[in-house]
């Protein structure tokens, strides 16, 4: 007997349609139940019921469904504002926020883009599950494609099928890109901050689809959180840029106030160095401690005074430029300082090891320059002073040496002047024209007391010249130089550094080193006719010694050095006969003797010509191929000659 009550014969079916909505199956899987009980026969009223149930329960699993995708978009939207709070990395957080569009939605891919001011258009930002590197390059300028419209209306669109909507301004560059991706449906959502558009982000499959009111409001929502992401990584930007600009001034004004406070300092230092008495080596240390680099003190030679040198390349355009502006100025890696009395150059400081020179501690440099000056005209002026009081002695020693020699020699000794060592005796004369003798004497004299400044060497006007008295061992001049190794070298030295400092040529003649005021009075008097011959043999602004002139030397000398003449023309020759046992000197004394014929002299030796000729050999290749030119043979004769004469 059938139930008379449609519900309990249903049962079953009920019972199973609960099931399904439990376990969340999926809607065919509803249908199958009324399809089952009219296989199994079942009554029309238990069919009714079972069709009501079935209607009943899909309105209760549409809305399970509802409430599960819309827990799921909550669930995404507080996840992606807790990845906003604890991430400061923009490309992370947006990159979440496009991979969780796609997930959500259920598309194939969704991407992101972001106006380019520079370039007046708009680029692909972040993509998720693109491949193409086609559309992942894409640029959309302001009204174009889907995106540009929404960029330019600030309102989400979306198309079931993008190749066929004729509301979008489609361009050739656009749809390569989408057909190269495959896309067909899309939706895009504007980004917005305080009502203007900063951005879109999409969401696109690759099949034809309609997008949803509430899909679209989830898209929206993660807009939103994207637009807030950019927002807040521009704050972070411009605060981390504010605060760069604050440490940057801070360490600007520590840097300053160091800098001021090292130029109290150096004032205090150097000004306390002066008083103290201090040398320029002081100064250039006390400066090179106090601006941590390597200073140099030079002197208008370029010569150091304290220090080293360095490369003196384009070093006198960089002095020329900070005589000019008054300033220290920058030469490559260095900076230059002239150091001025006045308009007169006195030397330069060189700085290295410091290419960037703050203002504070350029002006402390150029202060140094200012006490080196100082220091070095106190120090000029106590040279000139001693100078003038050692040029009196020197002056009474070459006027009349043999009055009181031992007086002289005591006199020096109290000036710190030692007669009793050997010196060099330099006579200098100006090379100029005739009638400016008396003006260009008096430079040479000051010419001559710059050179010896810092040297333990005198100087006085006597007579036309002017005379400079070294010790032979510090024969240089200026202090530090290197002396040269001969009073040939002394006289060369002397002529081109007195022609630089007076400005005109300047011829000098020394004589042989001596030691006592008469061997240093005779000096002289060698010393004034080297002079003299120089400018006979049209050699003014020379330098020489007696027997740099060679024959002429000889006749000029007071010793008549014979030997000294014999050895420094022949004595390669001498030399070589006496270690080999050969007879070099006596085949060119009968080469000489026989006119330079070779036939007479091989008869004259009694040799083969052959053996002349490899004998001639052998002297040109110890004295020089111009042994043979007139003016070296007849100095060659004249020591033949002489070495003859000796021997007999």
């Amino acid at each position: 007997m059938n139930d008379p009550r449609p519900e309990t014969g249903a049962a079953p079916a009920l019972r199973r349609l609960l099931d399904l909505l439990a376990s969340g199956a999926a809607t065919e899987d509803f249908a199958e139940v009324l399809a089952d009980a009219r296989r199994r026969g079942a009554p029309a009223a238990v069919l009714s019921a079972i069709d009501d149930a079935t209607w009943q329960a899909l309105r209760v699993h549409r809305t399970l469904r509802q409430h599960r995708r819309r827990e799921a978009e909550l669930t995404a939207l507080f996840d992606t504002a807790g990845d906003l709070a604890a991430s400061r990395d923009l490309d992370t957080v947006l990159q979440a926020i496009v991979r969780r569009a796609r997930l959500l939605l259920g598309t194939d891919t969704a991407y992101l883009t972001l106006p380019d001011e520079a370039a007046g258009d708009t680029y692909m930002r972040v993509t998720d599950g693109s491949v193409s590197v086609l559309f992942q390059t894409l640029r959309l300028s302001l009204g174009d494609g889907l995106g540009g419209l929404v960029a330019q209306t600030a309102r989400p669109y979306a198309t079931p099928d993008y190749r066929t909507d004729e509301r979008f301004h489609h361009t050739g560059t656009i749809d390569a890109g989408v057909l190269d991706e495959g896309l067909v449906a899309i939706i895009g959502v504007p980004l917005l901050l305080g009502g203007r558009v900063i951005g879109v982000l999409f969401a696109a499959d690759r099949a034809p689809r309609a997008f949803s009111p509430d899909e679209v409001a989830l898209l929206c929502s993660l807009a939103a959180h994207a637009a807030i992401a950019l927002d807040t990584a521009k704050s972070l930007a411009d605060t981390r840029a504010a605060l760069a600009g604050l440490n940057s001034a801070n360490e600007l004004i520590r840097a300053h106030a160091a800098a001021v406070q090292r130029a109290e300092q150096g004032h205090d230092r150097l000004t306390d160095l002066v008083l103290r008495g201090a040398e320029v080596p002081d100064v250039a240390a006390e400066v090179a401690a106090l601006l941590g680099g390597e200073v140099a003190v030079l002197d208008t030679e370029g010569d150091p005074l304290a220090g080293r040198a360095g490369p003196a390349e384009g070093l006198a355009g960089a002095v020329a430029a900070s005589r000019a502006e008054g300033r220290s100025v920058r030469h490559g890696e260095d900076w230059v300082c002239a150091v001025l009395a006045g308009q007169e150059p006195l030397g330069t400081l060189v700085l290295r090891g410091r290419p960037g020179l703050e203002d504070a501690d350029r002006r402390l440099f150029e202060r140094a320059a200012v006490v080196t000056a100082l220091l070095l005209l106190l120090r000029r002026s106590v040279a000139e002073t001693e100078n003038r009081v050692r040029g009196e002695l020197l002056a009474d020693l070459l006027t009349a040496p043999d009055r009181d020699p031992a007086g002289l020699t005591a006199r020096g000794r109290r000036l710190g002047v030692d007669l009793g060592r050997p010196h060099l005796v330099l006579v200098a004369e100006p090379a100029g024209a005739p009638g400016t003798a008396a003006t260009d004497r008096g430079r040479l004299a000051g010419a001559a007391g710059r050179y010896l400044f810092g040297s333990r060497g005198i100087s006085a006007e006597h007579g036309e010249a002017v005379v400079l008295l070294l010790p032979e061992d510090a024969p240089a001049g200026p202090a530090g130089a290197a002396g040269p190794a001969s009073a040939q070298q002394a006289a060369e030295l002397a002529a081109e550094r007195l022609a630089r400092l007076a400005g005109f040529p300047v011829t000098v003649g020394v004589g042989r080193p001596a030691a006592g005021p008469v061997a240093l009075a005779s000096s002289y008097a060698e010393g004034l006719r080297c002079v003299r011959a120089l400018r006979v043999l049209g050699r003014a602004g020379d330098g020489a010694s007696a027997r740099d002139l060679g024959f002429l030397g000889v006749l000029l000398g007071d010793g008549h050095d014979v030997d000294g003449f014999v050895g420094a023309t022949l004595g390669p020759l001498l030399d070589y006969d006496a270690r080999r046992g050969t007879e070099l000197v006596r085949t060119l004394r009968a080469y000489f003797d026989c006119g330079g014929s070779l036939t007479r002299a091989k008869d004259e030796l009694h040799v083969h010509v052959n053996t002349v000729v490899q004998r001639l050999d052998r002297v040109e290749a110890l004295l020089g191929p111009d042994w043979n030119r007139p003016e070296r043979a007849l100095e060659v004769q004249l020591a033949l000659r002489l070495q003859l004469l000796a021997g007999a």
